[in-house]
């Protein structure tokens, strides 16, 4: 029986104007031009992928750039952008209400609402959590003020903070016996630390992205938190504090946050495990992102994976018919291959997205599909501390067993080099130029035996890159 649908309806619509979102709108477009595609977004706002480079089979480097949504409705014309939050989805009825009270009907959807930041408490004033471009702002603001921060988290957010923060005190508390937990082992954290102390280079770069302006909301329209930063958020702004001296920055491991009070002088305390408490300006809760899935939930059956991810399938389609999702929203349960892992990571929400549109446009199409060749292995490209940074596979033998093999070659201040083997390469970590990354992903990909070669892999007087060509 045919599902009765709301006058207002799209064939595809897409929850989301973050990077996954838009990605998986531009894919769907491409595939079935004539197709009706609505994209619903809280903010005026979108990110769009620009400056696109494939840099190997699987490693990528981009630039995420916020532009007015009016961009795509000129760029896609059978595109509509719906400026608003939603706030329910009846899967039964194949429809989406949003918070202004409209209702939209669907043949396919697809949820890419991103996460939201675990903050260390909630409704309080002095703690911020930085995830979109209003709260990277408000940091900007309140960091111009501040003598003292503390900074609390051992992720990508934290270790940008870390370093490009300057004229003001910074403690900062990880929960880790490591800084960069999350990417890096502790050799290479101590490879970086020393960048922390040292001066940085003088970098005249301009703000990538053109600043757009909106008109201000009504007063009555709900605050809705805005799509994620892209991977070069802090370029181009100023995160100074109202101190004339170099940055000092204050390294806490293994502590993390035992309650945050009022005490004295300072606007806000913090008291952390190990019993110190520290008063300061304000606090950044840089301790992660949970998927954004409460909209969605109540009156359906989604799969919820255990960190909070709707469940999907190798096509990223969920638990509810006719129902996708992509990016951080959503948790990979397919059968994953032995060298890729989720990360909730700007280029996996790009490659997620991306999939996710021709997923549900082969579906539309009737047309077979298999899972892309992006999730075969995980890579990753970045900057820490100045440093080109490169993941790939399991680099931190994550799920490895014992016998393993680590190599590594270090060079201070210039590269470091680390490789995961058990006879055959499964791993790498690669900080600074060393122009090894898409040899060692073709090594990884081949699974080529490497057993005869041993310690020599590394050995810098070999052109590794010449001789496996």
């Amino acid at each position: 029986q045919k599902t009765f649908l709301p006058p207002l309806t799209a064939g595809f619509v897409i929850v989301g104007g973050g990077i996954a979102g838009v990605t998986c709108v531009e894919q769907l477009t491409s595939q079935i031009p004539s197709a009706d595609v609505a994209l619903i977004t809280a903010g005026p706002h979108i990110k769009a992928v620009t400056n696109y480079k494939q840099v190997s089979k699987t490693l990528e480097e981009f630039d995420v750039e916020e532009k007015p949504s009016s961009v795509l409705e000129e760029k896609f014309p059978n595109l509509t952008v719906i400026h608003s939050a939603v706030k329910s989805v009846h899967t039964e009825t194949h429809s989406v209400e949003t918070t202004d009270g409209r209702v939209f009907g669907y043949e396919k959807l697809c949820i890419c609402s991103g996460g939201r930041p675990k903050l260390l408490t909630q409704k309080n004033p002095y703690v911020l959590g930085i995830r979109d471009t209003d709260s990277a702002q408000e940091f900007q603001k309140r960091l111009c003020k501040a003598k003292r921060i503390v900074i609390v988290g051992n992720g990508g957010i934290a270790l940008e903070l870390v370093y490009e923060v300057e004229g003001c005190e910074v403690i900062w508390a990880v929960k880790d016996k490591a800084i960069g937990n999350t990417f890096f082992d502790a050799g290479a954290a101590q490879f970086l630390i020393p960048s922390l102390e040292a001066d940085k280079p003088e970098v005249a770069a301009p703000c990538k992205r053109t600043r757009y302006t909106t008109e201000e909301p009504k007063k009555h329209t709900k605050k809705c938190p805005g799509s994620a930063l892209g991977p070069d958020w802090h370029e181009g702004i100023a995160l100074r504090g109202a101190q004339q001296v170099r940055q000092f920055v204050h390294v806490c491991y293994l502590y993390t946050r035992r309650s945050v009070c009022f005490l004295g002088s300072w606007p806000v305390y913090i008291q952390l495990t190990n019993g110190k408490t520290f008063g300061c300006d304000f606090i950044v809760s840089a301790t992660g992102v949970v998927p954004n899935t409460e909209p969605f939930l109540h009156g359906n059956n989604f799969s919820v994976a255990d960190d909070g991810g709707l469940q999907v399938d190798d096509h990223m389609m969920t638990s509810e018919p006719d129902v996708y999702a992509a990016g951080d929203v959503c948790t990979a349960c397919w059968e994953h291959s032995p060298l890729w892992q989720q990360m909730r990571l700007w280029t996996q929400a790009r490659q997620m997205g991306w999939y996710a549109g021709r997923c549900m446009a082969a579906e539309a199409l009737s047309e077979p599909i298999e899972l892309d060749f992006c999730f075969e292995l995980f890579s990753h490209i970045t900057k820490f501390f100045n440093y080109k940074v490169v993941l790939l596979g399991k680099f931190n033998g994550q799920g490895l067993g014992p016998d393993q093999e680590l190599l590594l070659r270090c060079t201070k201040g210039q590269e470091y080099v680390k490789v995961m083997i058990g006879g055959r390469m499964v791993g790498a970590v690669l900080i600074g130029e060393t122009d090894l990354e898409e040899t060692f992903e073709n090594l990884i990909l081949n699974q080529m035996d490497l057993t005869p070669y041993g310690e020599e892999l590394l050995n810098p007087n070999i052109d590794i890159e010449d001789y496996f060509d």
